[in-house]
């Protein structure tokens, strides 16, 4: 896998490790070979080694800091294994200026929005803030380490915000949906009240015309009752009348 190209962190070359061949083991073997020193008849004793001067030492301590602070790149291609690691050398206020500079090109070459959520913004100034980080730890080591902090601070709190925002945009998706299924079991529930309503409806309906055809014939039978009821009425008065007629007859002549 190729590397990223065109960084806002500065690297060094590239420096070929180790590279693979199909005739001998698939093992890698490195890319620099010691030449071969001609026959010695007799041992001759290694020569000392030199010391190596404080400054050579300070420079491995720091890129040894560099490599721990900003790993190494490292790819395959064509069955060989690349590093490029992080630049040691110093930087000059022009470096600083053409970083800027280039921030700037970068931001406008990706179209990086200039508000809001940028995923190209946000990748193009944490690589800045590597390359100042770099620039620092090369000067001072210890101001180089509290930057570091300062940048593995701001990447823990942008994780806790994304995990919040994840677990936030599932939480809602979760409530959407138990929203949706108790919105379709209310529309359920409304269909079946609806339809025990019209059943409901429909019975009263027909127990009210059940109670009006009663009341009608229970209407005419009691104006029937209530005519016949007269009629006997008047039948019996009239017989009364009679009645007393003939007794009025009967009992006048023994007067």
């Amino acid at each position: 896998m190729i590397p990223p190209a065109d960084s806002l962190l500065k690297y060094d070359n590239p420096v070929l490790v180790s590279r693979n061949t199909e005739k001998k083991s698939p093992k890698a073997r490195p890319l620099k070979v010691s030449s071969m020193q001609p026959a010695m008849t007799a041992p001759v004793p290694p020569p000392p080694k030199p010391k190596s001067p404080p400054g050579d030492a300070n420079k491995q301590q720091t890129e040894e800091i560099l490599n721990s602070m900003l790993p190494p790149r490292e790819w395959t291609e064509n069955n060989q294994l690349w590093v490029q690691q992080v630049s040691s050398m110093p930087c000059t206020r022009m470096d600083v200026v053409k970083l800027q500079e280039l921030l700037d090109l970068k931001l406008q070459q990706r179209q990086a929005r200039e508000t809001g959520i940028c995923p190209v913004r946000r990748e193009l100034y944490s690589q800045c803030f590597d390359e100042l980080i770099r620039q620092v730890t090369i000067n001072c080591t210890e101001r180089g380490l509290l930057l570091l902090r300062v940048r593995d601070e701001i990447s823990m709190t942008i994780a806790a915000y994304q995990t919040l925002y994840e677990s936030s945009v599932a939480f809602g998706m979760r409530k959407a949906l138990q929203a949706e299924q108790g919105k379709s079991d209310m529309e359920k529930k409304i269909q079946a009240l609806e339809s025990e309503k019209k059943d409901l409806e429909r019975q009263v309906y027909e127990q009210k015309a059940k109670s009006e055809a009663i009341e009608k014939r229970e209407t005419e039978r009691r104006q029937v009752e209530e005519k016949k009821h007269a009629e006997e009425i008047q039948f019996l008065k009239r017989t009364n009348q009679q009645l007393k007629a003939q007794l009025e007859g009967v009992v006048a002549p023994k007067k």
